[in-house]
């Protein structure tokens, strides 16, 4: 799931929602700091977001699929503008288990990005992985690359 990552693997719109994602996210961490609980770095990103307008779900199950078959739900943290799944941790480590369970949460929207936030960082910058769904990127443009992640620098 490693890899170099190309902004222009999203359309320019995604970038621009994702850059004002993490703008948002960044204020709350300058607000709040590290060392709170993920629940109140929601609640402050879902603030954050609706002071700038951008239109956004909490708490959104989506169901996961066996063989066509349905399982159960999960819940993902937030969606903004039905484009970007945001998954919040607070953290000591974002493991790569985390990534993981973000791209599969990708998979199952078919959604095209994916921003994981570690607030447990001094400095957020070392806490925001991006996570693309290349099948979703795919499906609208060129062929089906493997999926891959990395933390934008």
């Amino acid at each position: 799931m490693a890899g170099s990552m190309r902004y222009r693997d999203c359309s320019p719109e995604v970038e621009a929602l994702a850059s004002r994602v993490i703008g948002a996210a960044m204020e709350v961490h300058t607000c709040l700091g590290p060392g709170l609980l993920e629940g109140l770095y929601e609640d402050a990103l879902c603030v954050e977001l609706a002071a700038m307008g951008l239109p956004f779900q909490r708490q959104v199950e989506a169901v996961a699929e066996y063989k066509g078959v349905p399982l159960r739900s999960q819940r993902l943290d937030v969606v903004v503008n039905s484009n970007i799944v945001v998954e919040l941790k607070a953290v000591e480590r974002v493991q790569d288990v985390h990534k993981a369970q973000l791209l599969s949460y990708l998979r199952m929207t078919n959604l095209p990005l994916g921003l994981l936030i570690n607030f447990n960082t001094t400095h957020l910058r070392d806490g925001l992985s991006r996570i693309l769904n290349e099948r979703a990127l795919s499906s609208s443009s060129s062929p089906s690359r493997p999926s891959r992640s990395t933390n934008p620098s």
